[in-house]
């Protein structure tokens, strides 16, 4: 297995600039596992026929930080850049930032923005080229942050908003979990009506979401950890799905993540002479799922269309398989899919 076994040619001009109006018209495709038949749905709505009364819907209800600032270099007044992407301690982020040269341990830094000011040191550079960051008034990030937006998308965005879940609601994101983009309120009301049940659990995107696969072999790659949550009203509704033979939907990747995570710490300690059973549990994700991992929580799958030699597509290859989810890109972009944060949808059973 090569990093360059999941590389594909993509057409600059389905890489999707804007979301679709409203969330839930967005295209669908819908990709079977058991029988690699790939259908085309017209609009994501169309999931509910999908689904199942009994169905368990597993949402990642991370909310994004306006986690990108811009400011100057205070001695120079040159221009520097910071995504932040993990809070270590009060007042101290991880961050991302460039250009690298000017982000030196002791550079003060001052970020404008909507008339505010806020003060910050560089502390220290660790292996990766992450700066450890001090800010003077933490409590100032909220307003003088922006949407963190992909890289790949160059237009601007109108209503932040759109770069947040519907259900979004625990602050810590660097970036969207981007499969629950398609779902509003109404869509939600309208599954629970036919008997999908919903549960929450909580993933911040961080490092990995920015981070390629550079090296050829991608065992050798080394993911970077995110915090998870999974709390007891999840793990029990979890346990009811498992025990009466009904299907776990994960929203997302990083809701794999969490449930495979989770899953794996359970079943290294079940109770004495018990199988394993979901409990509460939060941490630091390190599982990286590549072609080969035995999945244990997850049996259905909705997800977005992503990036080539990519850790997502490969955990989505690993779910499905790698010739057919290759396939099944290779007909969505001859059907004009749109694809990345702001693309379309499939839907793995």
């Amino acid at each position: 297995m090569l990093t360059s076994d999941f590389d594909y040619p993509l057409p600059h001009e389905l890489i999707a600039q804007t979301p679709a109006e409203p969330r839930d018209h967005s295209r669908l495709l819908v990709l079977d596992r058991a029988g690699g038949a790939i259908r085309h749905r017209g609009h994501f709505y169309e999931v509910a026929d999908e689904l199942r009364p009994g169905d368990l819907l597993v949402l990642n209800d991370t909310r994004v930080l306006p986690a990108r600032l811009y400011g100057v270099i205070a001695a120079t007044n040159g221009k520097v850049e910071l995504l932040l992407l993990r809070r270590t301690g009060p007042g101290r982020w991880l961050c991302l930032g460039r250009p690298g040269r000017r982000l030196t341990p002791g550079a003060r830094l001052l970020i404008t923005r909507n008339g505010l000011s806020l003060e910050a040191e560089v502390e220290a550079v660790d292996q990766d080229g992450l700066r450890a960051v001090r800010f003077a008034d933490e409590a100032l990030l909220d307003r003088v942050g922006v949407a963190p937006l992909p890289p790949y998308i160059h237009a601007p965005l109108a209503d932040p908003e759109r770069y947040q879940t519907v259900y979004a609601r625990s602050p810590g994101s660097a970036a969207a979990p981007t499969a629950g983009l398609h779902f509003t309120p109404e869509l939600l009301q309208h599954l629970r009506g036919q008997g999908v049940q919903t549960a929450t659990v909580t993933l911040h995107v961080g490092l990995d979401t920015f981070k390629p696969v550079d090296e050829e072999d991608p065992a050798q790659h080394r993911i970077h950890t995110e915090y998870w949550e999974l709390g007891a009203g999840t793990a029990d509704a979890l346990n009811h799905a498992r025990a009466e033979g009904r299907r776990v939907v994960a929203v997302g990747t990083t809701s794999v993540r969490v449930l495979e995570q989770a899953a794996s710490l359970a079943e290294q300690h079940p109770g004495a002479g018990q199988p394993w059973r979901f409990t509460a549990a939060s941490g630091w994700a390190d599982l990286f799922i590549l072609p080969g991992y035995r999945f244990r929580a997850v049996d259905a799958l909705i997800t977005n269309f992503h990036l080539p030699r990519s850790t997502l597509l490969m955990l989505v290859s690993a779910f499905a398989g790698r010739q057919l989810v290759l396939r099944a890109y290779q007909e969505a972009i001859a059907h004009r899919y749109r694809f990345y944060s702001f693309g379309d949808c499939m839907v793995i059973l």
